[in-house]
Order: C-alpha cells, then sequence, then structure tokens
C-alpha cells in the first residue's frame, strides 16, 4: 500500500502533538512537512530527528504557511492536516480550498485519535477563545483543589518557539527555572502564575512523555490539570471538562474552530466577565450554550480585577499594556488594562501606534483592529528589546501592566507604573466548589 504523503499545518503547538500520537510511528504515512502561522519566527528549523523518531532520521522541516500550495504540488502531497486553534471557520475553510483545489485532502483530527489517557484524575480547562479567561479558571481550580488538600500538577497547552530538542520535557517549580528554561514573555506568562501560588507546572513538545513525568512528578501528584491555550480541546482525555465563553464576543463560540468543541464537549461552561458585559450578550452566549450543550452544568461568573496603586492612573494619561495572544489572534478589544483605566478615572488612553518600532510596528501592521493598547509581544530578544523601546517613546504619564506577569520584572520601564491583576469570581450557585465536590469525593474514596 502506497504510503499517504502528509503535510501538518500548524503554529508549534497541536500540529507537534497531533505528529506525535498519531503520525509518528506509522509507516502508513510520511509527514513530509510542517507549516507554521499565527507565531513570529517559528518556520524555517527542523522538527528535530530525536524527537519524530526512528522514521523520520533526517527530521522534518518546517516552512511558512505562505508556501502550503507550492509544497503541495512541489512534494506531490496526498493529505494535509490542520492542526491549530482560535480559527475563524471562513479562514479554515479557506484554507481548505485552497489545499483542495491542489489536489489534496483537507483533515481535522479529532480528539478521539489525539487524547492521551492519564493514570491520574484529569481536569481540563478550555474555552471557545484566546482570553477569555482559561488561566484565572485554572488558578481558581487549583486553589479549591489545594485548600482540599490534593497536590496538583499544572500541564500547559505547548509554546515551544525555541529550541524544541531542548523543549522535549519543561518542568517550572520556581521561578528561576523561567530563566533557566529561556522563557519568552507569552511562556512567563503562563507558567508565573502556576509558580508563585506554590504548584508544578509542566511544558514543552512531547506530551505523553510530559504526562508521564508529571505523574511521577518528585513532589507527588493526585490531579493534572491541562490549563488549555487558545481554544484548543485537551491533550489529554479529562474526566472533567470546562469550557470558558466570553460574551464581550457573543456568537464567536459557535464560529471559530476548534472553540466550538470545547463547547460541545464541557461538562462546565462558565461565563466570564458578567461583570463588565451587557446583558443582551451575555443571554445571546447563554443561548449559544443550550444550543450545542444543553446538558452543560453552567457557572456565571465575574473577572474581578485590582489594581496595585490607583492613585497613578486617576486623571493620568495612560499607556495599556495588554497580552499580546489575546489581542492579535484573539481579536480582544476590551482587556483587564481598559476596564482598569476606565474604571479608575484615567484622563485619557494614550494610542501607542505613532510610538511603536520594530517587530511592534509589524505587529501593528499585521492586526490593525489591536486599536490604542499596546500587545506584550515577547516571542524572543528583539521582540523584548522593541517593546521596551516603544514604551520609552510613548508620550504618557502612567504605565497600565494588564499582563500575567509583572512586566517589569523582564523588561525596563522608564515611567511610572502599575499593576492590574484579575481572578475569578463565581456569582452565585453553582459555583466552582460545588462543581468540584463530586470530583474530589471520587479521588478521596
Amino acid at each position: 500500500m502506497k504510503q499517504r504523503k502528509i503535510i501538518i499545518i500548524g503554529a508549534a503547538g497541536r500540529d507537534f502533538h497531533n505528529f506525535n500520537v498519531f503520525y509518528r510511528s506509522n509507516p502508513a504515512y510520511n509527514v513530509v512537512a510542517f507549516t507554521a502561522a499565527q507565531i513570529p519566527d517559528i518556520a524555517d528549523r527542523k522538527y528535530p530527528a530525536s524527537l519524530a523518531g526512528s522514521l523520520y532520521p533526517a527530521g522534518i522541516p518546517i516552512y511558512v504557511q505562505e508556501e502550503l500550495e507550492k509544497l503541495i504540488r512541489d512534494l506531490d502531497v496526498d493529505e494535509c492536516v490542520f492542526s491549530y486553534s482560535d480559527v475563524p471557520y471562513v479562514t479554515l475553510m479557506n484554507i481548505g480550498a485552497m489545499v483542495n483545489a491542489a489536489g489534496a485532502d483537507f483533515t481535522l483530527l479529532g480528539h478521539k485519535g489525539t487524547m492521551i489517557k492519564s493514570t491520574k484524575p484529569v481536569i481540563a480547562v478550555g474555552a471557545i477563545r484566546t482570553g477569555c479567561g482559561k488561566s484565572q479558571t485554572s488558578r481558581r481550580i487549583i486553589e479549591i483543589l489545594m485548600e482540599r488538600g490534593l497536590k496538583v500538577i499544572a500541564i500547559r497547552h505547548p509554546m515551544p518557539y525555541g529550541d524544541l530538542e531542548a523543549q522535549k520535557i519543561q518542568r517550572f517549580a520556581a521561578i528561576e527555572d523561567l530563566e533557566k528554561h529561556k522563557c519568552t514573555i507569552e511562556e512567563m506568562e503562563e507558567y508565573e502564575p502556576h509558580v508563585v501560588r506554590g504548584n508544578v507546572i509542566y511544558a514543552g513538545v512531547d506530551y505523553e512523555a510530559i504526562l508521564r513525568a508529571a505523574e511521577d512528578d518528585p513532589d507527588g501528584c493526585d490531579v493534572i490539570l491541562w490549563d488549555g491555550g487558545n481554544n484548543d480541546f485537551p491533550f489529554y482525555k479529562p474526566d472533567l471538562m470546562v469550557t470558558v465563553v466570553d460574551p464581550h464576543r457573543p456568537g464567536h463560540e459557535l464560529a471559530y474552530y476548534p472553540g466550538e468543541v470545547t463547547l460541545r464537549i464541557a461538562d462546565v461552561a462558565v461565563i466570564n466577565k458578567i461583570d463588565s458585559a451587557d446583558f443582551e450578550k451575555i443571554q445571546e452566549v447563554r443561548k449559544n450554550i443550550e444550543l450545542v450543550n444543553p446538558k452543560a452544568v453552567v457557572v456565571d461568573a465575574a473577572s474581578t480585577i485590582s489594581v496595585e496603586t490607583p492613585g497613578l492612573i486617576k486623571g493620568k494619561r495612560v499607556l495599556v499594556v495588554e497580552d499580546g495572544p489575546t489581542l492579535t489572534h484573539g481579536d480582544m478589544k476590551i482587556g483587564a488594562g481598559v476596564v482598569a483605566a476606565r474604571r479608575f478615572g484615567a484622563a485619557e488612553i494614550v494610542d501607542p501606534r505613532p510610538y511603536a518600532v520594530g517587530k511592534l510596528a509589524e505587529t501593528f501592521r499585521i492586526y490593525p483592529e489591536v486599536g490604542c493598547v499596546l500587545p506584550a509581544m515577547g516571542y524572543g530578544e528583539e521582540q523584548m528589546r522593541d517593546l521596551t523601546a516603544t514604551i520609552e517613546r510613548t508620550d504618557c504619564d502612567t504605565v497600565i501592566i494588564a499582563t500575567p506577569i509583572d512586566l517589569s520584572r523582564v523588561i525596563r520601564i522608564n515611567k511610572p507604573n502599575t499593576r492590574v491583576d484579575y481572578s475569578l469570581q463565581e456569582i452565585g450557585k453553582p459555583d466552582m466548589s460545588d462543581v468540584l465536590e463530586d470530583f474530589i469525593k471520587k479521588i478521596k474514596g
């Protein structure tokens, strides 16, 4: 039987996982290339032979997605497997149409063939879009489990933007580990909040190897918490699936891939940010949950914010710095920093675009809809330098840092600045404690 030639269309995450669990050891397929999108500077490298396995002694090349149509023809490809997340359906099927027109099949792998079974109980947290509040939901769940005496190991959806071989398995138990693993700002934003709360978090490239290491963690493990990325569905088979939806973007829960998948497989749907969303939009989201997953338990929640130094906001011209991916491919217009600026009486939110330099100026050109907020792009040293320079150049009184980490710890900010923190606060019943009660009882016998 002829080997099928495969290209995996990805963004340095789901693509590598799909290869590892579905294609790596299957001689019926020959994965001839990966393509890369969404994240800057992750193409033009190889998936190394040490990770690719014995069928791929030379490794597998990674190209930019713009070369996909040419690659299909030049490599005589039979099938392209779409393997990244937070994509509108129109874009998804435009890619599918291009693949079909070039002569190849277009495939979406489901969770049956890609989820790995753990020996430990698993709670998975996902969302219908980037920026819904997965991380704060994960933190809230971990706090409840830890209060009940359970040891929680978090595993984060992959962000392997550096040396893939070195990133096979990463364990973060202390702040120093972030430097040890040469983390980008985006990685630190996801790992640091877990570490400072006292739980270990794993990430990397090979998620079966990561899972087995987490199950046998030297500090012990009672529960695995999958902390999802973008709007992807979990890599591990969950015993409890929690999906966060966002009433600031009503309708997106039925219009983005694979976010709708995460909603359809949810045991619990968390409607977050109801403290800052319009009632009609909240009701639209509630109606759509009922439409596609009427059996899901619905938890209402607010994304509560606190500010270190409110006096630095009131009456000031402020520059708001928000999480980069949330603003770019997450399409989020109102984050915690903007909410804080409005609530605490800022005189003006300063537009950073006239002051942007280098990679950040390029980001604004690619994502013009970002508007008057500065995305904390930090996928590498060049972007971090450009972020520092843009903040220095911006004519403002105060910098509002609304990233999950203290940005002033990793870059120099030469202006008065204050942090915004945000956490999940359930409203009414059921709350997360109610949702977790049966799960905890099963663990404790």
